[in-house]
C-alpha cells in the first residue's frame, strides 16, 4: 500500500471537502489498483467488524494485493442493478444525479469513496438546490427485515464514511429488497460516529496498514476467513510452531469427543426404537415419554439425473467446495473417548 500525503495537484474538486480521483467509467483494474492506495468507504465495515462476509482481514491482504477477486453472483446483480435502481429513485424523487467516480479527501486523500450517484438537487429542500449523493444497494429478501425500523450497521458505517471523505451532511440510500420492493431512507452526519469511524479506522491503518501488521483473526468469522485464505494459498505447506500445536491437539480432543457422543447417540437411539416395540408413541407413568415417528427425506439421485437429462443436471446442480480438516493420527486422541 502506497501512504499518500498529498492530492494529485490536476485533480478537481466534487464535493465540499472530495476531489475525483478516477473517473466512474475507469476500467476495474485501474479502479482496483486505485483503490489500494487508501481505504474505501466498502473497506469500513470490514474494518469495524460489521460486514456480514469481510473482516478486517480481508481488508488488509485486499491493500496488499495479496486478496482474490472472488466478488461472486451477489456483487454481480449488484453493479447490474444499480443503476435501474438509481434512476428509478431519480424518478420518484424528481431529482437529477450522475456519476462521479473515485474520490477522495483533500487533505488526507487516503480516505476514499466511490459514490454511487451525486445528487445534483436534494428533494429535501428543493429551494438551495444541495448536493448530496445517493447510495444504492440490492439485498436479498432473507435481509429485508434488517431495512424495516433502522438502517443496518454496515450502510450506516458506509455512509459515514462517505460523509466525511465528501463533506456532506447526509447520504441518501436506496434499496432494493428481495428485487421487488424499493425502501428508500436518509443517513445524516453524526459527529459523535464519525469520531469513533476515522478513530477506528486510523488505528487499523496505522497499526496494520503501515506497519504490515496483520489483524488478529475474528474466530466468529472463521468460514469467511478461511475461504480467504484458502483462495489467496490455494497449495501450500505450512508450519506450526510449538506455541500453536495446542491449537491442533485441542481440535483433535473436540472431534475425538463428538465422535464419541454421536456414537454414544446412535447406540441409545437404536435402543430406544426397540423399546417402541413396534409403537409410534411410548409413555411412561401414563405421560408421553417419546415418539418414534417415520420422516421422509427426498434425495435427488444425481448419477441418475446426469445420466438421463445431462442438461438438467449441467443447469440446476451447483458444487460449492468446503473445506474439512483431517488431523494427522500422530495427533489424535481418541483412546480415552472410546
Amino acid at each position: 500500500m502506497t501512504d499518500q500525503n498529498a492530492a494529485p495537484a490536476a485533480a478537481r474538486r466534487v464535493t465540499p471537502t472530495a476531489v475525483r480521483l478516477l473517473p466512474a467509467d475507469a476500467d476495474r483494474d485501474t479502479w482496483l489498483t486505485a483503490r489500494r492506495n487508501g481505504i474505501g468507504s466498502s473497506d469500513v465495515a470490514a474494518i469495524l467488524g460489521v460486514a456480514d462476509h469481510r473482516t478486517a482481514v480481508h481488508v488488509y491482504h485486499d491493500k496488499r494485493g495479496q486478496l482474490v477477486d472472488d466478488a461472486g453472483e451477489a456483487a454481480l446483480w449488484g453493479t447490474l442493478l444499480e443503476e435501474p435502481v438509481a434512476r428509478e429513485w431519480a424518478r420518484r424523487q424528481r431529482s437529477v444525479i450522475q456519476r462521479v467516480g473515485l474520490v477522495a479527501h483533500v487533505d488526507a486523500p487516503w480516505r476514499m469513496a466511490t459514490l454511487d450517484r451525486q445528487v445534483l438537487e436534494c428533494p429535501m429542500d428543493r429551494s438551495v438546490k444541495t448536493r448530496c449523493a445517493l447510495e444504492v444497494k440490492c439485498r436479498s429478501a432473507y435481509k429485508a427485515s434488517r431495512w424495516r425500523s433502522d438502517m443496518p450497521d454496515d450502510v450506516l458505517a458506509q455512509c459515514t464514511w462517505q460523509m466525511a471523505v465528501t463533506g456532506y451532511d447526509h447520504i441518501h440510500v436506496a434499496v432494493l429488497l428481495g428485487g421487488n420492493e424499493l425502501k428508500m431512507t436518509v443517513a445524516h452526519r453524526d459527529d459523535a460516529m464519525e469520531r469513533y469511524v476515522l478513530r477506528e479506522v486510523d488505528q487499523f491503518r496505522t497499526g496494520h496498514l503501515l506497519a504490515g501488521v496483520e489483524p488478529a483473526w475474528d474466530l466468529n468469522r472463521a468460514a469467511a476467513l478461511i475461504e480467504m485464505d484458502a483462495l489467496m494459498h490455494p497449495d501450500r505447506v505450512g508450519e506450526i510452531s510449538l506455541d500453536e500445536v495446542g491449537e491442533v491437539m485441542e481440535y483433535a480432543e473436540l472431534s475425538a469427543r463428538k465422535g464419541a457422543a454421536d456414537r454414544a447417540l446412535k447406540r441409545v437411539r437404536a435402543t430406544l426404537a426397540r423399546l417402541a416395540a413396534g409403537n409410534r408413541t411410548v409413555t411412561f407413568g401414563g405421560e408421553l415419554a417419546y415418539t418414534f415417528d417415520p420422516v421422509t427425506k427426498r434425495t435427488p439421485d444425481l448419477d441418475r439425473l446426469r445420466e438421463q437429462w445431462p442438461q438438467a443436471y449441467a443447469d440446476c446442480v451447483v458444487e460449492k467446495t468446503h473445506y474439512q480438516i483431517r488431523i494427522s493420527p500422530e495427533f489424535r486422541r481418541t483412546g480415552e473417548f472410546e
